[in-house]
């Protein structure tokens, strides 16, 4: 009785530790979510949008999601650099 519960014990200990090391490892090498298309990319979800239907509106709203993020990055970069103007001015 004692030795199949420290044996049911380890098994457990066992898989509880390797996921530990999975989620960690996972944790620690997590990347963001950025499409990476480009110009290549650009250009075929525009000829997609064209097409119309299903497809083309999915394609129509991935465009306009990439460029809802271009123009927030640049607007996150011109509050970083108000920032520092008023931490510069004693603000």
């Amino acid at each position: 009785m004692k030795r199949t519960t420290m044996g049911r014990g380890a098994r457990i200990g066992g898989m509880l530790a390797i996921f530990a090391a999975g989620w960690l490892a996972g944790a620690v090498s997590q990347r963001s979510a950025e499409a990476q298309l480009g110009e290549l990319g650009k250009g075929a979800m525009e000829k997609a949008g064209e097409g119309g239907g299903a497809l083309g509106s999915a394609a129509k709203l991935g465009t306009s999601i990439s460029d809802m993020q271009t123009h927030l990055d640049a607007l996150q970069k011109n509050v970083e650099t108000l920032k520092g103007i008023k931490s510069a001015l004693g603000g």
